[in-house]
């Protein structure tokens, strides 16, 4: 019945707190906490109190009250949650049999028993007993005497509060709610020679938490921090795209938390429901990054059969291309970086910027290494030939050849990436390039290739068990 408007008549409100300092920390896992300083008029012995403006999506076993005035006089003895809000189909509902006054579009008035309703019509009984039917498209108010009893206009902390000094208590309450979240979203630009780049970080804040916070400090946590899985899903914060404005000085001060890392934003900010809020959280120029070509099977396919299976003996494979930077202050970085997505530009001959690729970064600390994989070369072509295989007792011995063919006009390095997955105890035997071991399975090559030119990888690998 959301056709028409509903006016409620003779509605009296309980006594609610006047709001004093509201602070925000939200969380990087679609909660926040939520820290409200109110103030409160309080008799001496038992005071009920309705703590309204609350978010809907409040987990109310979080709440934490004090009096800051008088904390050992002042505690509460018994919270109610009241969320059952307003609505006209709820009040028609609970009007059913009592009396109820209507006026249409065209000013007549009906007044009488309310003996039902659906969407297309409204059934009143007057005083001489007739009936009178109205269409919900026809009206233009309905009037209640009273709103019914565990209906309320907003979500409600109905408290009974133990007070043992009266007069004004500046009071905090803090709660966890669910439904707001925040994310880091990365924009740069690559310069002409790909040596060097531009980065703008962005917060965004999504808030769908069923309250506003006005002029409250901001606080951001990034961080895995354990909570205790809910029986239900929680909506996710959605992905922001590129914001073409400049950043500004950065607004956030970071600094270390317990095992995480917290932001707070230098000025207050006010948080509106149903509203994504993006905010500057740092900006850099002239950050050097490295760009690799890298042939790597594991990074396409995974640990399985289908690449090394015996029969698959040439397989031909795109050569990634990412850009790797240091996070770092020689590097005009050095902040400790949120998790989020960084999407990549680039200027063409026209000076227009375009869209090269995107990666999604895990929480980085500052000297940290980050590596973006922003798309397969078009001009760099990989093949992969099994040359030979032998074994015999407790043994085995593979070939491989690896060729890499460059049809750029300039020279490059192809970082080529093999894996020793038959055993643990194995040792490359012959080789045409030299490798490092990046672990106990793993060996990396660095080959030049010129400019339309090809190079061959070879290499054989001996196991034993």
């Amino acid at each position: 019945m959301r056709e028409f408007a509903v006016f409620v008549l003779g509605f009296i409100f309980c006594f609610c707190a006047s709001a004093q300092e509201v602070e925000l920390t939200v969380y990087n896992q679609n909660f926040a906490l939520v820290k409200d300083q109110r103030n409160l008029d309080l008799k001496k012995g038992v005071n009920k109190v309705d703590f309204k403006d609350v978010a809907s999506l409040i987990e109310p076993t979080s709440v934490h009250f004090v009096s800051l005035t008088a904390p050992d006089a002042c505690y509460i003895l018994e919270q109610n949650y009241e969320y059952d809000l307003v609505s006209s189909d709820k009040l028609l509902s609970k009007y059913i049999d009592k009396n109820i006054k209507i006026v249409t579009k065209d000013a007549k008035t009906y007044e009488g028993i309310l003996s039902s309703y659906d969407a297309g019509n409204i059934v009143i009984s007057g005083a001489d007993g007739l009936s009178m039917i109205v269409r919900p498209d026809n009206i233009n108010q309905i009037s209640f005497d009273k709103l019914p009893e565990g209906l309320i206009t907003k979500p409600t902390l109905v408290w009974e509060i133990q007070n043992n000094k009266e007069g004004k208590h500046l009071t905090e309450v803090s709660y966890l709610t669910n439904g707001i979240s925040w994310l880091a979203e990365y924009v740069t630009v690559l310069d002409k020679d790909d040596n060097k780049i531009s980065l703008d970080g962005w917060v965004s804040i999504n808030n769908t938490s069923g309250a506003t916070y006005k002029n409250s400090k901001l606080k951001l946590i990034a961080g895995d921090v354990k909570r205790v899985r809910e029986r239900y899903d929680l909506l996710q914060a959605s992905a922001m795209g590129m914001v073409e404005e400049k950043a500004a000085a950065p607004q956030f001060q970071e600094k270390s938390f317990f095992e995480y890392h917290m932001y707070t934003l230098q000025r207050k900010a006010t948080v509106k429901n149903n509203q994504i809020k993006q905010i500057s959280l740092l900006s850099a120029n002239n950050v050097p990054v490295k760009k690799l070509f890298v042939y790597d099977p594991v990074d396409y396919y995974g640990w399985n059969w289908y690449y090394y299976e015996d029969n698959k003996t040439t397989k031909e494979q795109k050569i990634k291309v990412k850009i790797e930077l240091t996070n770092s202050k020689q590097n005009n970085l050095g902040m400790p970086l949120p998790k989020g997505k960084v999407k990549v530009y680039k200027k063409d001959d026209d000076g227009s910027l375009q869209f090269i690729g995107e990666d999604q970064i895990d929480h980085t600390p500052k000297d940290e290494t980050i590596k973006l994989y922003l798309g397969d070369a078009f001009d760099v072509v990989g093949e992969r030939k099994k040359m030979n295989f032998r074994e015999g007792d407790h043994w085995a011995e593979e070939t491989f050849e690896i060729s890499l063919r460059n049809h750029k006009d300039s020279d490059i390095e192809v970082n080529v990436i093999e894996h020793m997955w038959r055993y643990s105890n194995w040792k490359i035997i012959n080789k045409s390039h030299e490798f490092t071991k990046k672990d106990a399975r793993t060996i990396e090559f660095k080959p030049p290739v010129a400019k339309n030119g090809e190079t061959k990888v070879t290499y054989t690998v001996r196991y034993w068990w």
